[in-house]
């Protein structure tokens, strides 16, 4: 009755919110050029799931049958397999989700982090997006910025007994088949809730850098090339030396107006340097000039070090008011100096995620008529997963809202689905509503989708052998070549129909029935995936052996 219910409300939201608002385009996409795709002798593309009869088929059944295929053995692909992005934000910042509050031993910060990642992983969640730099501070050991207030209490002050937070969180989240990425807010150097501003301050030991805002928030400028090259160091550090998956920034570029009391930011003298330069951009666009080239940088920095790891930017979800004409609200390009519809036309990210927070209904700021927009803006064809707020009020509203949204972008994404969630407190929060995206939209576990642009690397194909005995059978794989494998997935079949189970790197065997519901397993087979979501050639055997 729910999955019904769910259908029916998220159809007629969209039904009543897509006929009803104007807009300058349609809020579908217009057609695109197809997403850059791998080699297809090298393709890992998903396959409708097939009868035992249909593999009959491919495989030659005779000697004569195999004389008549080509030289070359053509790619065997996985039977499907879902793809989606499925994350959710874990902020540290004022101790939001993580540490449940400064000052906790290193067991009670452990046991946190663990218990957040568990209820991902049981959730069929596949990434997280962790805050490691919430004030120009560092949940992990730096020798640039000081360990983070919202950690111990203490600015500067490390773990006791030691560990390294960020290390700890890679490993417990790769042991569980999940992507880390790395969540830092490029400018910010002090938050109003982290302490009082000590001599290992950032806003101490660079004090030429600094703007103190009237909320108690201090700033630094993003126009000083030693902002830039300071915050450059601190990603590169971070990309250099921790095997993490993505580098994420939010949308904290130039403050809001808020955080200076409507006040200007305080940047004229530096912007007259810039006109006796012979600098003849206006001081808004300087300002968006600034901050445009930064975002280059990383893009291309990251990608020279690790071309695998994915940079990915989560902008306010308005570009400008009246983009397209139906939309009001903030403007992020005249506020923040934040030209985000540039970034993602340049192609300057692996994935973007507009912070789209606002209802199907919602009129003036529609999710997906927003949605619809910054797709058409998606000219590099970069993965757009919106991030989405699950947290209207209550289980019922949560759970109709959450996942007709996710239908949504599933339906105006299907080259590249996903959403990240804003954030895991509500998930905790309304049992109801976690159990609800379980049981509906992310019943079955999902692979991230690949990015042929980084690599079409295809891993090596596994091996894979079975044992049965007494009413089980045992499957075991490995490969030849571990060194890019990031998960596994084992497809299964019975009564010729495929299922499958996706693990670990680390994990290496499954357990299966002989049987279920009277129908005997019949095939198994292994693919490795790599970083980028590349597959490997699909390993099949025929699972022989005798019934009890």
């Amino acid at each position: 009755m729910l999955k019904k219910k769910l259908f029916l409300t998220g159809l007629l939201a969209v039904f009543l919110n897509l006929s009803g608002c104007t807009t300058s385009k349609p809020v579908v996409a217009t057609k695109k050029k197809p997403r850059t795709e791998k080699p297809v002798e090298k393709t890992v593309e998903p396959t409708p799931e097939v009868s035992p009869e249909e593999i009959a088929e491919e495989i030659p059944a005779t000697p004569e049958a195999a004389k008549e295929l080509p030289k070359e053995k053509a790619f065997r692909k996985s039977p499907f397999v879902m793809r989606e992005f499925r994350a959710a934000w874990i902020a540290t910042v004022a101790n939001i989700n993580w540490p449940s509050k400064s000052g906790l031993s290193t067991a009670e910060q452990q046991r946190e982090a663990i218990a957040l990642l568990d209820f991902l992983k049981e959730h069929n969640y596949n990434a997280v997006i962790f805050q490691v730099r919430p004030q120009a501070d560092a949940l992990y050991k730096s020798e640039l910025e000081p360990w983070s207030f919202f950690l111990s209490g203490v600015q500067g002050q490390a773990p006791n007994p030691y560990y390294d937070p960020l290390q700890f969180w890679l490993d417990a989240a790769h042991d569980r088949g999940l992507e880390l990425h790395v969540w830092l807010n490029p400018y910010r150097a002090h938050h109003s809730t982290g302490g009082k501003v000590t001599e290992a301050s950032a806003v101490k030991k660079y004090p030429e850098l600094m703007v103190e805002l009237k909320n108690g928030m201090w700033w630094m400028d993003p126009a000083k090339k030693a902002t830039q090259d300071h915050t450059s160091a601190v990603v590169m550090d971070i990309v250099k030396r921790y095997d993490i998956d993505g580098v994420h920034f939010d949308d904290y570029f130039y403050p809001y107006a808020s955080y200076n009391k409507g006040e200007d930011f305080p940047d004229a003298a530096n912007y007259a340097a810039y006109q006796r330069t012979g600098g003849k951009l206006s001081r808004a666009d300087w300002r968006r000039d600034n901050v445009n080239r930064f975002v280059e940088r990383i893009y291309k920095e990251i990608k020279a070090e690790k071309p695998e790891v994915k940079f990915g930017i989560s902008p306010f979800g308005i570009y400008r008011p009246g983009y397209p004409r139906s939309i009001t609200g903030m403007d992020q390009y005249s506020e923040l100096y934040a030209d985000a519809r540039l970034w993602l036309n340049e192609g300057w990210v692996d994935y973007y995620s507009p912070q789209l927070y606002w209802k199907i209904s919602q009129t003036a700021q529609s999710f997906p008529v927003l949605l619809g927009w910054w797709e058409q803006e998606n000219h590099k064809n970069r993965h757009l997963w919106p991030g989405i707020n699950i947290d209207f009020g209550g289980d019922d509203p949560n759970i109709i809202e959450t996942v007709s949204q996710i239908m949504i972008t599933r339906g105006m994404l299907p080259e590249s689905k996903g959403t990240i969630h804003w954030s895991i407190a509500p998930l905790l929060k309304y049992r109801n509503l976690s159990a609800a995206i379980k049981e509906n939209a992310y019943k079955k576990q999902a692979l991230i989708p690949e990015s042929p642009w980084l690599s079409n690397n295809v891993p090596a194909t596994p091996r894979v052998a079975f044992t049965a005995a007494g009413n089980e059978v045992k499957i075991e794989w490995e490969t030849a070549s571990e060194k890019d494998i990031f998960q596994w997935v084992v497809h299964y079949m019975y009564n010729g129909v495929w299922n499958y189970k996706i693990f670990s790197k680390n994990e290496r065997s499954l357990v299966l029935p002989k049987q279920v519901n009277g129908h005997p397993l019949t095939h198994i087979g292994v693919t490795a995936v790599d970083r980028t979501g590349n597959q490997s050639e699909f390993a099949e055997k025929q699972v022989i052996y005798n019934l009890p």
